[in-house]
């Protein structure tokens, strides 16, 4: 642990906040996901729609460094951080920096039979969450957060 909080201290400022941002919004999407998913979908993005698969470039490193961050900082939360927590984090700290993006909700059977869901995060043709599983699923719901569609006041996030 000594030597993970050294690392830590050796980074640049940029990579310190964007971690201190992960963990921060990986706790708020745990409060999200306490809360009645009726009262949090429509603050998702708009359900069945997808983002573009096109991307600008210049967000290329951002995108990967957003996904690094959550991937990281979800090992040491005390709390559970697993597939939805960290999508929901992901589109948040995408969407603070005006990046479109798509979370997807899909199902599918385990060994014994059993219904299982998962979440993952796209943006652009890059995946940011859940990727490592997602295609063993198939898409229940998506949720869209494009550029240009404003926000009602008060929706967001509360």
């Amino acid at each position: 642990m000594v030597n993970k909080i050294k690392l830590f201290f050796s980074l640049d400022i940029y990579s310190k906040l964007l971690l201190i941002e992960a963990l921060l919004f990986l706790a708020w999407a745990r409060v999200l996901k306490s809360k009645s998913f009726a009262k949090v979908a429509p603050k998702l993005g708009e359900q069945m729609v997808e983002s573009t698969y096109t991307c600008d470039e210049s967000n290329v490193k951002i995108l990967r460094q957003i996904s690094q961050a959550i991937q990281i900082m979800s090992r040491y939360t005390f709390w559970e951080s697993m597939c939805l927590v960290k999508a929901i984090a992901g589109l948040i700290m995408l969407e603070r920096r005006n990046i479109e993006s798509t979370l997807y909700l899909g199902t599918a059977k385990d060994e014994n039979g059993n219904l299982i869901a998962h979440a993952w995060l796209r943006s652009g043709p890059y995946y940011i969450t859940g990727f490592e599983e997602m295609g063993k699923f198939s898409v229940v719901s998506k949720f869209a957060k494009r550029l240009g569609k404003e926000q009602e006041e008060g929706e967001k996030y509360e």
